[in-house]
């Protein structure tokens, strides 16, 4: 059985939705991407009156991007590579340490077509959350269907998984 694909417009009214409670909680988002390469940041950014809720959005898609943008340490790269828990975690925090956000999401995953092993195959996403002050929350999918079908799917993961973290 295939994936049920998320369009366009349902992933526009996923990030209406969020943005509408973001707004009402006066929170600012920040997105650190990278198997989505930003794609989060454009779906948030689609919605009219983002700049009320959206502070900024960092595509870190090669190590040294991860680390200098984001902060994650070479120890956590060399010992669990960029698709782990340990990653997303700390991207996420880094994510938040360096912009104006108060609540953020970051991914990091193996879209494919190529780039998996037995360990984490094609189509592998963690994804992490976290407000300001609080504690990152991590969960790891297993995404099926083509490249633009886990990107899509991890997009619908990212921001369902903020709309949980307001609840």
């Amino acid at each position: 059985m295939s994936p049920t694909i998320p369009g366009d417009e349902a992933l526009r009214e996923l990030a209406r939705s969020l943005g509408e409670r973001l707004r009402a909680e006066r929170l600012m988002l920040v997105t650190a991407e990278s198997c989505t390469g930003g794609w989060i940041a454009k779906c948030v950014t689609d919605v009219a009156g983002s700049s009320e809720w959206f502070d900024c959005g960092m595509a870190a898609y090669s190590y040294e991007a991860k680390q200098a943008l984001l902060g994650v340490r070479p120890q956590t790269l060399e010992a669990h590579g960029a698709v782990s828990r340990e990653t997303a975690i700390e991207m996420v925090a880094g994510a938040l340490a360096n912009s104006g956000g108060s609540i953020a999401v970051a991914v990091t995953g193996i879209a494919g077509p190529g780039g998996g092993a037995p360990d984490k195959p094609v189509g592998t996403v963690w994804v992490a959350w976290k407000r300001r002050g609080g504690y990152a929350r991590a969960e790891v999918f297993h995404f099926e269907g083509d490249r633009d079908a886990v990107r899509r799917q991890t997009v619908v993961a990212a921001l369902e998984g903020l709309g949980e973290l307001l609840s």
